[in-house]
C-alpha cells in the first residue's frame, strides 16, 4: 500500500523573528531600529503577512494528507521522500535553497510577498492553495523541469545549484587555478582572478546576469543567457588578471547539456557553493579538480 501524500511546508524565519530574537522583545528591537532611522511596524506587517500566509496554506492541505514543516536552517537535516509535495512559502530564494535536496519531488511557490518578490519561482499566492494543492499529483499538472548545475570533483564531492555555482577562493580574494574545456582539445590556461561563475537560465536573473550586463549585455562573444528550461549553461571568470604566468583568453562561454568546464587547483585552499550559501560549500586543495556541468537532476516547478 502506497502512502499518503506528505506536504513539506518549507519556510524561513522572518526578519522581526530575528531581531526579537536578538534583542529580547518587541520595545527593544524597536528601540535599536529607531535609533538607525528605521521604523519596525513595516517589519512587523510583513511578519504577519508571512504567517496569514503560512496559515491559509496550512489549511488548504487536503485531508488526507500527511503534513510537516521545516525550516531554512534545517533543509541539510531534514530528510525529503518520494511522496512529498514541496509546498514553499516565501520569497524566490527559498525555492532554490531547497532544490539541491530533491529528487524530483514536485514544488509548489508561494509568494507571501507580492510586489516585493519578483515572483519567478514563487508563482502563486496563498489563496491559490486551496485548489491547486489537490490537483498537484493529478495527471496532466503543468510543470517546468528547470535545469540544475553541478560540481564534481575528484574526491567524490558533489555540490548542486538551482542559480549558480561559484568557484574561487573564500572571502572572493584571489584564485589560482587552471581551467579548461571538456570539448576544447584538452587546452588549459593558468588564471588568477576573483572566481569563475556558472549559471542557469534560472541563475540568469541574479548574479550571472549583473555580470553579463556588466560586460555589455551579450556583447562579450554575443553570449546570450539561457532560458530556465534550456540545457545550456553559461560561464564567467571575474576580474582575470593578466600577467607573466597567468592568461585571460578563457573568461566566458557556454556549455551545452554533455559540456563540462574544468577547474584544477593551484591554491592552497579554493572553494565551491551554490546559490550564495557558503556555509555549504565544497572545500578543494593543491592539485584537485572539479568538472562542472549541467545536472541530470532537475526542479520540478509548479507552473
Amino acid at each position: 500500500m502506497s502512502l499518503a501524500p506528505r506536504a513539506v511546508l518549507v519556510h524561513r524565519t522572518t526578519e522581526y523573528e530575528e531581531l526579537v530574537a536578538r534583542h529580547g522583545t518587541h520595545g527593544q528591537a524597536a528601540f535599536f531600529l529607531s535609533s538607525r532611522g528605521r521604523d519596525i511596524q513595516e517589519i512587523a506587517e510583513r511578519h504577519r503577512r508571512n504567517r496569514r500566509a503560512m496559515a491559509e496554506v496550512t489549511a488548504a492541505i487536503p485531508l488526507t494528507w500527511r503534513q510537516t514543516r521545516v525550516e531554512r536552517t534545517d533543509l541539510d537535516r531534514f530528510l525529503f521522500a518520494p511522496e512529498d509535495v514541496v509546498v514553499v512559502v516565501g520569497q524566490d530564494g527559498l525555492v532554490a535553497n531547497v532544490a539541491k535536496y530533491l529528487s524530483g519531488q514536485p514544488v509548489v511557490g508561494i509568494d507571501t510577498d507580492p510586489g516585493r518578490n519578483p515572483g519567478v519561482l514563487v508563482r502563486h499566492r496563498p489563496a491559490d492553495a486551496r485548489l491547486l494543492l489537490p490537483s498537484v499529483l493529478a495527471a496532466g499538472t503543468g510543470t517546468d523541469g528547470l535545469t540544475m548545475v553541478e560540481a564534481v570533483a575528484d574526491d567524490t564531492q558533489r555540490l548542486l545549484a538551482l542559480n549558480e555555482i561559484y568557484l574561487g577562493a573564500a572571502g572572493h580574494q584571489t584564485a589560482r587555478y587552471r581551467l579548461g574545456l571538456d570539448d576544447d582539445g584538452g587546452a588549459v590556461e593558468a588564471q588568477a582572478s576573483s572566481g569563475v561563475l556558472v549559471g542557469t537560465g534560472t541563475g540568469a536573473t541574479g548574479w550571472i546576469r549583473s555580470v553579463w550586463q556588466e560586460r555589455g549585455a551579450g556583447g562579450e562573444r554575443g553570449l546570450r543567457l539561457p532560458a530556465p528550461t534550456e540545457d545550456r549553461l553559461v560561464w564567467f571568470v571575474r576580474e582575470a588578471w593578466p600577467s607573466p604566468a597567468t592568461g585571460t583568453s578563457l573568461v566566458a562561454g557556454e556549455l551545452a547539456a554533455g559540456g563540462r568546464l574544468t577547474l584544477t587547483v593551484e591554491s592552497e585552499r579554493l572553494i565551491a557553493f551554490g546559490d550564495g550559501i557558503e556555509s555549504d560549500a565544497v572545500e578543494l586543495t593543491w592539485g584537485q579538480r572539479v568538472r562542472v556541468g549541467r545536472a541530470e537532476t532537475a526542479l520540478r516547478l509548479v507552473g
